[in-house]
């Protein structure tokens, strides 16, 4: 099942559900286009993506960027990791993110958490263990 929660300074809250056909311009277009490719490309069973770039605007190469999109943190869950190293799944998203990464004020940083349902689970078994 895809999360639909995303974090918030106030923590989890549920993802705002945009309508393709809406005519209003939404306030997270790069996380909405990186949501939709990994979606896409993945098919993820769990996807969290957190956006931080409040954290980092006061740091010499953000400043004088109008971008709010360009620190973001993302935890991907997905078969698509199966029988493969952590540096080649993190070049798959690398990748896959190219254009959002390229482009003039977009994504700057971008933390990785990839893994697979498998792994997923036994994180999840140790930490009731603890």
């Amino acid at each position: 099942m895809l999360s639909l929660l995303r974090h918030s300074r106030s923590g989890l809250v549920p993802r705002r559900l945009f309508s393709t056909t809406s005519r209003m311009a939404s306030n997270t277009p790069v996380e909405d286009a990186v949501r939709e490719k990994i979606t896409t490309a993945f098919s993820p069973s769990n996807l969290i993506i957190r956006n931080d770039s409040h954290l980092h605007a006061h740091h010499a190469p953000m400043r004088g960027s109008t971008s709010k999109e360009t620190h973001f943190h993302i935890t991907i869950t997905s078969e698509a990791f199966k029988s493969k190293m952590q540096p080649a799944r993190h070049r798959m998203v690398y990748a896959l993110l190219k254009e959002e990464m390229d482009r003039e004020g977009g994504i700057h940083a971008l933390q990785l958490r990839t893994r697979t349902p498998e792994e997923e689970q036994r994180e999840k078994e140790r930490k009731a263990q603890a």
